[in-house]
């Protein structure tokens, strides 16, 4: 019993230096494979390098390919800025938007009164064809600067509408009398109303008196609405 005890230790201890016999083997071998690998990639290097690089990737293409993308980048970053702004604005509600109150509008005394007395002068003559400026057309009508004019406090015949010889000559003769009245100086326009198709009336006058008052004193004219007719 004795003897079988060393001969079993024996075994044991010739085992573990088998293994570790063998696990310092391995590190120097894979240095062996490198080196081995290494010389041989050195002596065929010219046949080697073309193949990796062929194999290797295309830094050019790529960047030209990163920098292609970066405006679509660029315009897909911006995209929902621009059609935020392109939004058209809401508009603001009305009860939002301040109101002034209504403010009373004050009359002056010009806008209510009637126009004042106007100063006239000019060249007059009878009205013929053409344009009617300055012109007599009948004894109580007349034009002013292109405005046709009707003496509002006088009634005269229609020389055009005569109805018989009496008639036509107070016509002509009131008409004589206001073509001559016109000439004679300055004389004052005073608005008596508002213009119509016969003309606009006033009241002619000169020194405070006016024209249909001394053609009524004369006999050629009525006063308006009073009755009579201009034949005997």
């Amino acid at each position: 019993m004795a003897r079988t005890a060393p001969r079993g230790r024996r075994r044991k201890s010739s085992a573990k230096s088998k293994g570790r016999g063998h696990g310092g083997a391995l590190p120097w071998l894979f240095a062996g494979v490198v080196a081995a690998g290494s010389i041989a990639l050195y002596d065929n290097w010219k046949t080697v390098r073309p193949i990796l690089a062929s194999r290797a990737p295309d830094t050019a293409a790529i960047t030209a390919a990163i920098k292609a993308d970066a405006p679509k980048a660029a315009v897909a970053k911006n995209a929902p800025r621009q059609a935020i702004a392109s939004q058209p604005q809401r508009p603001v509600p009305p009860e939002a938007v301040p109101v002034p109150a209504a403010q009373p509008v004050k009359l002056s005394s010009t806008a209510t009164s009637s126009a004042g007395p106007e100063n006239a002068r000019a060249a007059f003559g009878y009205c013929g064809q053409g344009e009617h400026m300055n012109c007599v057309g009948d004894g109580g009508i007349f034009w002013y600067k292109g405005e046709k004019i009707l003496v509002a406090d006088m009634v005269v015949p229609d020389v055009g509408a005569a109805r018989c010889e009496g008639e036509r000559r107070i016509g002509f003769a009131a008409k004589s009398k206001l073509l001559k009245f016109l000439n004679a100086g300055p004389f004052v326009m005073n608005a008596a109303g508002k213009p119509a198709s016969s003309g606009a009336p006033h009241v002619i006058s000169r020194g405070g008196r006016s024209l249909g008052t001394q053609l009524i004193t004369e006999g050629l004219a009525r006063k308006p609405g009073a009755p009579g007719g201009w034949c005997a």
